[in-house]
């Protein structure tokens, strides 16, 4: 799958240009992005195409100096899986606080 990376997304299109998969991460702040709407088709879904999404979005976030607050409910769940990869995330996030949730869109 061909991925674009853009400065607050990354998405895939069809070859019918219909989008297929994205996840988004505006910036709230200079220096801070929110993680807030992971999709992916339908017909795309159980083939690890979210965790790709995610991947790509923690390498552009980090290389770019960020630091992220996920509130989309896929994107929480999967810091929660990858501590690793927390070193993006805000200083004294807590990923099991409910309230991070802010009702975003995430349709995986």
């Amino acid at each position: 799958m061909k991925y674009i990376t853009q400065p607050d997304q990354i998405v895939s299109y069809n070859e019918a240009g219909e989008l297929i998969a994205e996840v988004r991460f505006p910036k709230q702040s200079e220096n801070i992005v929110l993680i807030n709407r992971t999709f992916v088709d339908p017909s795309l879904r159980g083939q690890g195409v979210a965790n790709e999404l995610l991947v790509l979005a923690y390498d552009y976030i980090k290389a770019h100096g960020l630091k992220a607050i996920p509130t989309c409910s896929y994107a929480v769940t999967w810091f929660k899986r990858h501590p690793d990869h927390h070193d993006v995330l805000v200083k004294g996030i807590d990923l099991d606080n409910p309230e991070l949730l802010l009702k975003e869109e995430c349709a995986i």
